[in-house]
């Protein structure tokens, strides 16, 4: 049996509205905001840097340009008759690529820079550990083969266009 005195403990505490706290002059502390993670941050890059889906997740100004831009460009290119050939793919590759390149920028960014700019205010208790560079590897190699298939397929328009593969059998 509990033979201390100790006040009863209730399993809510109470709570202020804000409203009510700015006009009694309290000070309100707000939760801190989510702590966001490079390896998230890289796999959003990685795998959505097409459309912008690391941006919308990191809090940059106007990731819906991106989005915009991919969703006329599929929709152009669903218009043809071989939706993969289109041109308007082509323009697709660009954000691609470059939200491949931005996973291993974000991925290799030390915890210290990447806090500082995402997480202002955090202080991180370890280290990230092998996820974001096994996501920078990864981002690297896929990276890689789809500039390169991109170059490769308007290297082939272009010679085809003039004229330069006539006669050949592929």
């Amino acid at each position: 049996m509990n033979t201390t005195n100790t006040p009863p403990v209730h399993p809510v505490a109470p709570t202020h509205d804000a409203d009510s706290a700015e006009v009694l002059g309290e000070s309100v502390a707000y939760p801190p905001a989510a702590v966001k993670s490079k390896v998230l941050a890289g796999l959003l890059s990685f795998y959505g840097g097409w459309f912008g889906a690391h941006w919308y997740y990191l809090g940059r100004p106007r990731p819906w340009l991106l989005t915009v831009l991919a969703v006329v460009m599929f929709a152009i290119a669903f218009q043809s008759d071989v939706w993969w050939d289109s041109p308007a793919i082509f323009v697709v590759f660009i954000p691609a690529v470059a939200g491949f390149i931005e996973a291993i920028v974000l991925c290799l960014r030390s915890d210290e820079k990447f806090d500082a700019r995402y997480n202002p205010g955090y202080k991180r208790v370890g280290h990230t550990g092998w996820g974001p560079i096994l996501v920078a590897i990864s981002g690297l190699l896929l990276g890689t083969v789809m500039m390169l298939f991109g170059i490769a397929h308007v290297v082939l328009h272009i010679w085809t266009r003039m004229g330069l593969l006539d006669g050949l059998n592929f």
